[in-house]
């Protein structure tokens, strides 16, 4: 009962039975135990005036159901990044690595790169910096105009000169007008070269002007990446056999090689971390989001979500060694060839009702997929064969060419937005407007992988026409017609602040865990490659 940072549940727990393997983090059903902890972190927060604002813009939490010592069960609790400006709080577990300390090198260092930050915002708004730059603007303008001034001289001399050679001349006369051409000519360069001393004096100085700032820069740039490596070693992560590992080490083998900023200081590497310091034996874990949603990521006030994979992937996966985990649900085997349904079929082509949980293609996991049981059906058939793709969790009709020739051509269909497709789903929530349209560009998010996110700045366009078909139990069941074909494009429409406002039942990534995801395909319109016949199929969910 020592463990300050133990919660022990304040009302009696029902008799829950607990979990016999650990939590799988990157894709889990919260926990009861977890979700009664949740509710009393969720309580604590409620009523912490202090932080509201704070708290009102939005930020993970995470707990953790452990067992003391004594085999007494509680929870341990935490944040992702910082507090109102501060890592320790009475109430959560301390961070792997507290930056914020005063005294510490990262502070002191960070003092050191702000103060080149003033210096070069300083520098590039004095008086001197900016005079030098019009001076070298007004320069080159007035250069340019005096060489167009004097190349329309040169012209209108040139026209005089040929409508005098028209006339019948002495040999003086002649002379003359190309002594008068030569002279112009080098009056041109006498001024042209005069003009480049000019300038060249300005742009040595615009030069040195501006090279004292690269040099700046650069320093910047050479402490902060200092900066960052000496932190992630200060990292030291330890798993459930006892091991250590900074997370330069655990991020070595990674695409990216060096960990992301921000690595290490989310809720769920926090409450590991102090377990295994304090030899709590971890039970189960869950993270939730508390306050708005961010503007270009989807998180709904109090859902649980997965852990990120960029920033947390390598740093779990370690943590939990010794540990015995759950199984990815996503690697677990669930379909047979009888489970896919044919809609349509002729000599080239088909159109197959993929079930919610199928993979379109073949993924990291050995699960089966649309493709592998195509190909063993047509084993003569030639190309790709599967045309487009309907996310693992969406269900309905997906189009499928038996030959490269006929998947060439309805490629081409999508690609001129000529094929016209139909999804039903149910949202969780109160839709007013009956129709519209959704413009809201989406890109991917490298962070938390394979979420999307809103992307003004560099997101591909994105654009769903939508209709209210009926409302039930605070429900609306919704017809979308897709404009573009981008990844969970109407997963993010639905779910987005800027969008519906409303995530697709049992969309675990934007939304609420439910028995399934509660989209489907429900019909395709295309031309059909050989007679050039509309087609339109339609499976009802």
């Amino acid at each position: 009962m020592t463990n300050s940072k133990i919660h022990y549940f304040q009302l009696a727990i029902p008799d829950i039975p607990l979990p016999d393997k650990f939590t799988y983090p990157f894709c889990y059903k919260p926990h009861p135990l977890c979700m009664l902890a949740a509710k009393e972190l969720q309580l604590y927060l409620s009523n912490r005036t202090e932080w509201k604002e704070e708290l009102l813009s939005g930020k993970m939490f995470g707990v953790l159901i452990v067992k003391d010592e004594y085999g007494e069960l509680g929870f341990i609790a935490a944040f992702s990044g910082n507090l109102c400006h501060s890592n320790l709080h009475d109430y959560f577990v301390p961070p792997i690595y507290d930056l914020l300390q005063p005294n510490g090198f990262f502070k002191k260092e960070e003092a050191q790169i702000t103060a080149i930050n003033h210096k070069i915002k300083e520098f590039s708004e004095s008086e001197a910096f900016n005079t030098l730059k019009r001076e070298l603007e007004q320069a080159k303008t007035a250069y340019a105009n005096e060489c167009n001034l004097f190349k329309a001289q040169m012209r209108r001399a040139k026209e005089l000169r040929e409508e005098k050679r028209r006339s019948p001349l002495s040999e003086e006369e002649k002379d003359a007008l190309i002594k008068e051409s030569q002279f112009l000519k080098a009056e041109y360069k006498r001024m042209e070269k005069s003009w480049k001393e000019r300038l060249n004096i300005l742009l040595i100085r615009w030069e040195e002007a501006r090279s004292m700032i690269e040099r700046w820069k650069q320093e910047r740039k050479m402490r902060s990446a200092s900066l960052q490596m000496k932190l992630f070693r200060q990292f030291k992560i330890l798993n459930g056999r006892g091991e250590e590992k900074d997370l330069c080490e655990l991020f070595m083998d990674t695409p990216q090689r060096v960990p992301p900023a921000g690595a290490g200081e989310c809720a769920a590497p926090k409450l590991l971390q102090y377990a295994f310091l304090k030899k709590l034996q971890p039970i189960c874990m869950a993270e939730f989001w508390w306050g708005n949603s961010p503007k270009n990521e989807i998180r709904h006030h109090g859902c649980f979500y997965p852990a990120c994979q960029g920033k947390c992937g390598p740093i779990l996966r370690f943590m939990l060694k010794g540990l015995n985990v759950e199984e990815n649900p996503l690697a677990q085997e669930e379909f047979h060839e009888k489970d896919l349904e044919i809609c349509y079929e002729d000599e080239c082509l088909l159109v197959v009702n993929k079930p919610a949980g199928m993979l379109s293609v073949p993924g990291k996991e050995m699960r089966t997929s649309v493709y592998d049981i195509i190909r063993k059906r047509y084993p003569k058939a030639t190309g790709p064969l599967i045309v487009h793709r309907l996310d693992m969790a969406t269900s309905g009709l997906l189009l499928i060419a038996k030959n490269k020739e006929v998947h060439q051509e309805l490629q081409e269909q999508f690609r001129k937005r000529t094929i016209k497709k139909t999804y039903v789903a149910w949202l969780d929530g109160d839709i007013n407007d009956m129709s519209g349209s959704i413009s809201l560009p989406l890109s991917p998010d490298y962070n938390n992988r394979p979420c999307q996110r809103v992307d003004a700045a560099s997101g591909k366009e994105a654009v769903t026409n939508y209709e209210i078909l009926s409302k039930k139990d605070g429900r609306t069941w919704v017809a979308f017609y897709p404009q573009t074909g981008r990844t969970h494009q109407l997963r993010v429409h639905a779910a987005h602040a800027s969008g519906l406002n409303a995530p697709i039942v049992g969309d675990e990534l934007y939304g609420k865990p439910a028995e399934r995801l509660y989209l489907h395909a429900e019909a395709i319109e295309f031309t059909h490659p050989v007679s050039k016949k509309r087609i339109r199929i339609e499976k009802k969910l």
